[in-house]
């Protein structure tokens, strides 16, 4: 084996400890930006379960109102000078 590549192999062989330490220290970055992400989700889900104990109980939603039913296929719906009556009887004037 000649002096070259000698030089050749141990340059390799640097190259792919490098390559491994940096991959190393990639996962540990990575690793402490993936625990502090998770320690911030609990101390905000701790905070929140906090605050909604302290607090009241909230009522129950009142139920909506049913929306009026649309007319069926067969029906039909009033003519427009009847419709029109209907509203100025009922107040409407516009």
């Amino acid at each position: 084996m000649t002096k070259e590549d000698r030089n050749h192999a141990e340059a390799r062989l640097n190259k792919i400890t490098r390559a491994a330490a940096d991959a190393r220290s990639g996962k540990t970055d990575r690793d402490a930006g993936v625990k502090g992400v998770l320690d911030n989700m609990a101390r905000l889900k701790a905070l929140r379960l906090a605050r909604e104990a302290a607090e009241p109980p909230r009522p129950a939603a009142a139920p909506r109102k049913a929306r009026a039913k649309p007319n069926k296929p067969g029906e039909k719906s009033p003519a427009l000078a009847e419709w029109l009556a209907g509203q100025q009887s009922g107040g409407r004037r516009t």
